[in-house]
């Protein structure tokens, strides 16, 4: 199974979600694709995640921005792979001036980010990846909100993408797509 994890205040109607499951369905695979919508609370993201899919070695997540912070915890958690697209290094510092009202990206609907969140942020924590060659990075040195540097700094030893440019959503997914299915075993998808 694939799994898109999506980003803070983002969904299933991300490009790159929708980029991956048009590939995934082309190829005759839409039924191992899915992208849950997540609640904003980080606890209940992980208990929906673990409650709705029964994560092991044979599955990859596809994490961008928190949902490669997400898929970090989770892949330690159940053995599953993770591609990690620009992963949020430290959202407890970095969503801390998000703590209020907020609206979603794709649909303008109104979001509420509790301070308790902070908390349940820091408990997802992952210090080290057990298992680097189950990890995939893709890293833009074009990111407007994170820092590359921290990325790589975060995984040593994993496979990394590294690109020259780019955005913090990776507009140019395209260019990197082929590579992040190869890794999750959908190399013809």
């Amino acid at each position: 199974m694939l799994i898109y994890i999506h980003g803070f205040r983002s969904s299933p109607e991300s490009f790159k979600a929708q980029m991956l499951s048009h590939r995934m369905v082309v190829a005759g695979l839409g039924e191992q694709f899915a992208c849950p919508a997540l609640p904003v609370s980080p606890a209940a993201a992980i208990e929906q995640i673990r409650h709705d899919f029964l994560l092991g070695p044979q599955d990859t997540l596809v994490g961008s921005s928190l949902g490669g912070y997400y898929s970090t915890w989770l892949a330690e958690k159940t053995g599953c792979r993770a591609v990690l697209l620009n992963p949020a290094i430290n959202p407890v510092r970095d969503l801390a001036p998000y703590v209020g009202d907020l609206r979603t990206y794709h649909d303008d609907q109104p979001m509420r980010f509790e301070p308790e969140y902070l908390d349940e942020l820091a408990s997802l924590e992952t210090e080290v990846v057990s298992n680097p060659e189950r990890y995939m990075l893709v890293a833009a040195k074009g990111d407007e909100l994170l820092d590359w540097r921290e990325m790589v700094a975060k995984y040593p030893d994993v496979s990394v993408r590294l690109i020259e440019g780019s955005d913090h959503g990776l507009s140019d997914f395209t260019d990197h797509i082929d590579a992040v299915l190869s890794f999750a075993g959908y190399g013809q998808a």
